[in-house]
């Protein structure tokens, strides 16, 4: 159902280095790249995620509440990702582990525009 998820960014170069980092550990790049918007992904394939001046010309904003997760199959990749986005500008918001008994294992992060991200597995539970 979802096609890809959108953040706003106030320096769309910045947000550029910084996905271009992440998308790697997710085998995609950029598919679509218009001058103030950026998605990375694959067409057809799984969601994707955007940065984006926004449409309005105000200031982009942090949505208090809003989080996006995205999915690795393997503790070794959450950590990957985890420390290539803190590598970029990133900042801590909760390191690789687990969370529960259930098999979550996340670790939490925000870009550098300050969009709250998450980065999870399942694994067997304990």
């Amino acid at each position: 159902m979802i096609g890809y998820v959108t953040l706003g960014t106030n320096d769309l170069p910045r947000a550029a280095k910084f996905y271009d980092a992440v998308a790697k550990h997710f085998g995609v790049g950029r598919m679509m790249d218009f001058g103030t918007f950026i998605a990375w992904g694959e067409m057809g394939g799984a969601p994707g995620i955007a940065a984006t001046k926004p449409f309005d010309e105000k200031e982009a904003t942090v949505g208090n509440g809003t989080m996006v997760a995205l999915q690795v199959d393997a503790p070794e990749k959450v950590k990957a990702v985890y420390d290539t986005a803190l590598a970029n500008g990133g900042t801590d918001e909760g390191a690789p582990g687990p969370r529960g008994d259930d098999g979550f294992y996340a670790g939490y992060f925000r870009d550098p525009d300050g969009n709250k991200l998450n980065v999870f597995c399942m694994t067997a539970p304990e």
